[in-house]
């Protein structure tokens, strides 16, 4: 018997397997990979989040709820491990993008997000370990949150471009999944396809600040952490001293992870043969 079996064959086997190339690339810089791991979220985390996530993903394929209820069962199903949020940002850009059959129905179906959207969304994120501002007037831990976004008529899509501002995850839903789809480019045009997920992590890492890490450290340390790894680029410092100053000062680039899935699941629809 010849030829290659087909794999993936489905929009939410392309979202899994982006998941698994994005996780096992290395080095990247500061994140999990298949060289380290956090004290408390591992590897093998990301692999068990990467499994349970096939069945929520499915419900994005066939629609079969509204995306904010489809982003909390994905982050519900997920969260069958003790190594916390694994992959929280990257269901805000999958779930949209598998939803819509690409970018321009993604764009759609974020434009056409509901209140209740918004209200499941916050449902979801109450599950996540994720940090929020305290002082946000729309923080997730208040209990009254459901009913500022009802009176206020906020649907999902709103709530993000409220966001955008101070999370380039959120930004996506505002701006057509720009980063996601120039990433996607960025690996269709790689030469490199089976080394070419690290490459487009630290061609981010030296373009754009991490919001996570700004939440986390502040918008200082996360502009050194660009600078670094834009003298990594230009030669004058090697990939594994950025990663052991990132390890060294705590700094994990988490939102820029979730665009590389994103990217990586768009290269996957169009075609993007990442084992050549």
């Amino acid at each position: 018997m010849s030829g290659r079996c087909a794999f993936p064959v489905s929009r939410a086997e392309r979202a899994q397997l982006a998941m698994v190339l994005e996780v096992l690339a290395s080095p990247k810089p500061g994140n999990v990979d298949r060289c380290h791991d956090y004290p408390e979220t591992r590897l093998e985390h990301f692999i068990v989040s990467t499994l349970a996530a096939h069945t929520p993903l499915q419900a994005a394929e066939s629609r079969s709820a509204g995306l904010g209820s489809l982003i909390e069962e994905a982050v519900r199903a997920t969260s069958c491990h003790t190594g916390g949020n694994t992959h929280f940002g990257a269901f805000l850009l999958l779930v949209p993008l598998i939803y819509g059959g690409g970018i321009d129905g993604a764009r759609r179906a974020v434009r056409e997000s509901t209140v209740e959207d918004a209200v499941a969304f916050y449902r979801a994120f109450a599950l996540t370990r994720v940090k929020v501002n305290a002082t946000d007037e729309l923080d997730v831990n208040d209990p009254g949150a459901a009913d500022f976004l009802r009176r206020r008529g906020m649907t999902l899509l709103d709530v993000m471009e409220y966001s955008a501002e101070r999370d380039m995850v959120a930004r996506e839903w505002t701006n057509g999944f720009a980063l996601c789809s120039n990433g996607a480019r960025t690996l269709r045009e790689d030469p490199e396809p089976r080394t070419a997920v690290r490459r487009l992590f630290l061609s981010l890492l030296a373009t754009e600040l991490d919001t996570f890490i700004v939440k986390k450290h502040g918008i200082a340390l996360a502009e050194e952490t660009r600078m670094r790894a834009v003298s990594v680029r230009e030669g004058l410092q090697t990939v594994a001293s950025l990663d052991d100053w990132c390890i060294e000062h705590d700094i994990n680039p988490g939102s820029l992870a979730d665009i590389v899935i994103g990217a990586i699941y768009l290269a996957l629809e169009e075609g993007w043969a990442w084992d050549s």
